[in-house]
């Protein structure tokens, strides 16, 4: 079996959010929890799986880095 992307969820203090998911999403979030929990050996809450997934799309996300970066670096050094 191939290695997951999500390998863990973190356990960090939550912030909640309330968002509806398109059913076809839901059932691929479903069918993950299932195959994490198969490669794991023990269940896994579908739903926490949301915030690390989110985390590692925005992490690979090389256009969000660089405005992320250019945010960060002081007006006018030149940099661009």
């Amino acid at each position: 079996m191939p290695k997951l992307r999500i390998a863990a969820v973190p356990d960090d203090k939550p912030v909640k959010v309330t968002a509806e998911l398109p059913a076809a999403l839901h059932r691929d979030l479903l069918a993950y929890a299932e195959a994490l929990a198969r490669q794991s050996g023990h269940s896994v809450d579908p739903l926490k799986l949301i915030a690390p997934m989110l985390a590692r799309f925005m992490a690979t996300d090389r256009a969000f880095a660089r405005l992320r970066r250019a945010r960060q670096s002081p007006a006018g050094d030149g940099e661009g």
